[in-house]
């Protein structure tokens, strides 16, 4: 063996292949390669922004549901690259034909690599039931939430704008505070003065 070749077989890995990532709203460290930090983060940010998320439990229910959904697309990539890896196999089955050979040699992968590849499909199965158990959770409290909110609103709107809801009065976990009530108690009100013509003329 040359120098150069053991020179090359030993060296260690770049320090720099990974990222130590703090997320910013679990403050959990994740190890991740860097071409993966920016779209891992745009993917949270996405998921984020269309549950809209109030609160602790939401917004912890919306990380692992955009954690559970940045598996399943790793999941997808590595069943892809399983595949690709072995249609770069040589192969006994050739018909001259290079559709007819890509998908003999699909047939091939997938027999070859039958019980890893069904490891990986539970694998993405219970990911998925995961999500769904968490998205529906995650609807059923928002729910919960805008129908607290729409009561307290309903009654700020009788109490007037300088009436404070003390703590006891607003249900448990609310996360409103009385500048959000009253502000939306404006907007209800508004609402209100505007439709009661239409309803007149109707």
């Amino acid at each position: 063996m040359s120098p150069e070749k053991s020179e090359v077989e030993t060296k260690p890995r770049d320090k720099r292949a990974f990222n130590a990532y703090r997320h910013g709203l679990t403050g959990q460290v994740l190890i991740i390669a860097p071409s993966d930090e920016q779209p891992y983060k745009d993917h949270c940010q996405s998921i984020h922004q269309y549950l809209a998320p109030v609160g602790g439990l939401e917004i912890d229910l919306a990380q692992q549901i955009a954690d559970d959904r940045w598996r399943m697309k790793r999941a997808a990539a590595i069943e892809s690259s399983v595949l690709v890896r072995g249609l770069n196999q040589p192969d006994d089955a050739l018909s001259g034909n290079e559709q007819v050979d890509v998908a003999l040699a699909t047939g091939r992968v997938w027999g070859e690599q039958k019980k890893d590849l069904n490891l990986l499909s539970l694998y993405e199965g219970r990911i998925q039931r995961r999500v769904e158990k968490n998205v529906a959770l995650i609807l059923q409290l928002q729910q919960v939430r805008r129908a607290a909110l729409q009561q307290i609103v309903e009654e700020a709107a009788i109490l007037g704008e300088t009436y404070d809801f003390p703590p006891e009065a607003l249900p448990p976990n609310f996360v409103y505070s009385n500048a959000q009530i009253h502000r939306l108690a404006a907007h209800h009100k508004r609402l209100e003065s505007v439709r009661k013509p239409v309803r007149r003329a109707a």
